[in-house]
């Protein structure tokens, strides 16, 4: 019986090692593949040229504001800016708009009795070239970049007056020429890429013209196009 015992024993033995010597492993099998690196949206040393359209609003009634002499306006611009390392970009930007403006033509003629008032309208555009600087955030793995800036330079289109003029018994009056003034911009926004060359982009700015009668507040959404 011990025998028969130690036997089996040895034939099991045998048996096991034979199996283990036959056991091979897979190398695929053994390897680990590292996850797929993000999709860059945001490229280094990068060249952006955006159109979009616009909307501006006085920050006072218009009867107060004394230069776009309107409460709000519609126009398009476009802007160059050039990334470095992603992150930091300066640029040029120009815009206009339909600005509306409307003023009193007041003719009177003490000599004759004549009065006449008359609320006039007129449509003038007016526009703005800027120097920017940019700071935007590309977020890793995503197709967003929050961004925000500022700038400045020059307005142009708006700021007539109206003048009250009397000579003779006859008093009217009379409106004065556009006028350039000096303008700085801060605002934020977003940009979403579609592609790695075609983006979305939306912001808010408000801007500064000499004085605290002037100030506007724009809005702007439009393609980005990133070389």
């Amino acid at each position: 019986m011990k025998k028969s015992v130690l036997g089996l024993l040895c034939i099991a033995a045998i048996t096991s090692a034979a199996v283990a010597g036959t056991e091979t492993y897979s190398g695929k099998e053994m390897k680990q593949v590292a996850p797929p690196p993000c999709p860059q949206w945001y490229a280094d040393n990068e060249f952006n040229v955006s159109l979009w359209g616009t909307y501006i609003f006085t920050g006072n009634s218009w009867q107060n504001d004394r230069y776009l002499e309107s409460d709000h306006a519609f126009g398009g611009g476009m802007d160059l800016k050039y990334f470095f390392h992603r992150y930091f970009g300066v640029g040029i930007e120009g815009w206009a708009v339909d600005a509306r403006r409307s003023f009193e033509d007041v003719f009177v003629d003490l000599n004759n009795g004549v009065f006449s008032d008359t609320t006039r309208h007129e449509s003038r555009a007016v526009g703005s070239v800027l120097g920017t600087l940019t700071l935007r955030y590309p977020i890793p793995c995503t197709r967003f970049s929050p961004y925000i800036f500022g700038g400045g330079g020059g307005i142009f289109g708006g700021g007539e007056k109206t003048n009250v003029v009397a000579n003779d018994g006859i008093i009217r009056t009379e409106q004065t020429g556009s006028e350039t003034r000096a303008i700085g911009q801060v605002g934020g926004g977003m940009e979403v890429r579609m592609t790695p060359h075609i983006g979305w982009v939306s912001d808010f700015s408000w801007n500064f013209v000499d004085g605290s009668h002037n100030n506007f507040g724009m809005v702007r959404t439009g393609v980005n196009f990133a070389f």
